[in-house]
């Protein structure tokens, strides 16, 4: 191994203690295990099936987890999504999605469901040390929505796939300015979606409200700290009991930083 990748392996071990394999195959699982205990001296844990690697998830706590995108025990794209919506301690743990079938609909659909990264088998011991290297020390930032759970979409970099997966439309003029305009959509949409998924339109609209108040914080915009405070302490008296009337109500003097959409883009439209 290069003197480089020794260097690498040796910031990421503090950031991989913990790692859960599911797979239902296990010379795979410790064929993985091995090699992950050889460079970071972690402790792994491996689960067969979707259900187990959800309990495992629950009592260990895993700084990292693989698992197999679709095998006949374990579902991958069920587990994500079980994960990224349900209430563990470790819901927003990196995810590297594994298969031998890297088409670019799979990784787009793995990526869509909250996956961090995703792996191609058979892998080469570089193949590992990129995805790993991408989780732990370039994270992203996490999107809490309600169709949507998981690190920013935008910023996926899959190695296998080298199509477009930004829009032009997600470039904005500056990170703050960026952070603002999302965190208001997904707030709009929240509100607009509480009677369908009431849990997780609360859980997206408290996220983008301390969002909102901490950008506040940094632009040193005192009425939009204000504002989203107010905002905040109306959603944590509420309970959970949300009706969307007065939740627009009490939304609108946020919603009102939303940019003006162009006289010529809402004629186009």
């Amino acid at each position: 191994m290069f003197d480089n990748d020794a260097k690498v392996i040796q910031r990421m071990a503090p950031l991989l203690q913990r790692v859960l394999i599911g797979d239902p195959h296990a010379a795979n699982a410790r064929l993985l295990g091995e090699l992950l205990r050889d460079m970071f001296h972690c402790q792994v844990w491996a689960a067969p099936s979707t259900d187990k690697a959800l309990k495992l998830c629950g009592s260990v706590e895993p700084d990292l987890i693989f698992v197999e995108m679709n095998a006949e025990a374990l579902d991958g794209i069920a587990f994500a999504q079980k994960l990224r919506r349900g209430h563990l301690t470790c819901r927003k743990a990196p995810v590297i999605m594994m298969t031998g079938h890297a088409t670019a609909a799979a990784i787009l659909g793995a990526r869509d469901v909250g996956v961090h990264e995703f792996l191609r088998k058979p892998f080469t011991v570089k193949d590992l040390l990129r995805r790993l290297e991408a989780v732990t020390l370039r994270p992203r930032d996490w999107i809490e929505a309600v169709d949507y759970v998981g690190p920013d979409r935008r910023r996926f970099n899959s190695g296998d796939y080298t199509g477009a997966l930004k829009r032009s439309a997600d470039v904005f003029d500056t990170p703050d300015a960026e952070r603002t305009a999302q965190a208001l959509k997904i707030l709009r949409s929240a509100i607009l979606a509480v009677r369908r998924d009431p849990n997780q339109s609360m859980r997206a609209m408290q996220a983008q409200g301390r969002e909102l108040e901490e950008v506040g914080g940094r632009l040193a915009d005192e009425r939009l700290v204000a504002t989203a405070a107010a905002f905040n302490q109306y959603l944590d008296q509420s309970r959970g009991a949300l009706d969307q009337a007065e939740l627009e109500q009490r939304a609108a003097p946020l919603l009102s930083y939303l940019p003006k959409p162009e006289a010529g883009a809402a004629q186009a439209a």
